[in-house]
């Protein structure tokens, strides 16, 4: 049967009235075809392009911080997380010649929500009678008090007043009275003696 098929093809097309030319045209568009038709059958499937990665910008956590003192643009800043007192001060515009930067740690991180202040600087005179800064009515502000304003209160002498300042040093200002406890030495019986006599 495919023998008769194949012959009958070639009579088909030897009684065509085409010219020579004509049929050597007809066989290269046919190849042409064939060839066609097998590269699309067997064009290899590529993946549909995925939509382009638009990347996402995440804003950096931010903190919140208060800069009060002897800084040139005192006030509340919003500063990276991870930032330290150092980056505080820049905030606020950098300190003044008159503050008194030789009892802050600069390196020390910075806390959310907490107050930097810068104090001023003040002679020896000066320095005798401070407690007119540091107190207000006779309530001392633990955050300004010197050492000597500490040792004044009863159930503080000179070690305990030390570690006090450098609490404050280390960890920055005390948020509140209670904050008094995380210093090694100071207990809830030891904070009542003195409580009412202290600010924040």
């Amino acid at each position: 049967m495919q023998t008769k098929t194949i012959d009958a093809l070639r009579l088909w097309w030897r009684d065509i009235n085409f010219t020579a030319g004509q049929r050597k045209a007809l066989a290269i568009l046919a190849i042409s075809a064939v060839s066609l038709s097998a590269f699309y059958i067997f064009k290899p499937h590529t993946a549909e392009a995925s939509a382009p990665v638009v990347p996402t910008i995440v804003a950096p956590p931010m903190l919140i911080v208060d800069v009060q003192g002897e800084v040139k643009k005192p006030g509340v800043y919003e500063l990276p997380i991870n930032s330290r007192v150092n980056d505080a001060i820049k905030a606020a515009g950098g300190s003044l010649q008159s503050a008194d930067l030789s009892f802050v740690n600069q390196a020390r991180l910075i806390k959310d929500g907490e107050q930097i202040y810068i104090e001023r600087k003040i002679s020896n005179a000066i320095a005798r009678t401070r407690s007119s800064s540091s107190s207000l009515n006779g309530i001392l502000n633990l955050n300004r008090a010197s050492a000597k304003e500490l040792e004044k209160l009863p159930g503080i002498g000179p070690v305990l007043a030390s570690r006090i300042i450098e609490y404050r040093k280390i960890n920055g200002n005390f948020q509140s009275i209670d904050d008094l406890r995380k210093v090694q030495g100071i207990g809830a019986s030891t904070l009542e003696k003195f409580k009412s006599k202290i600010r924040v």
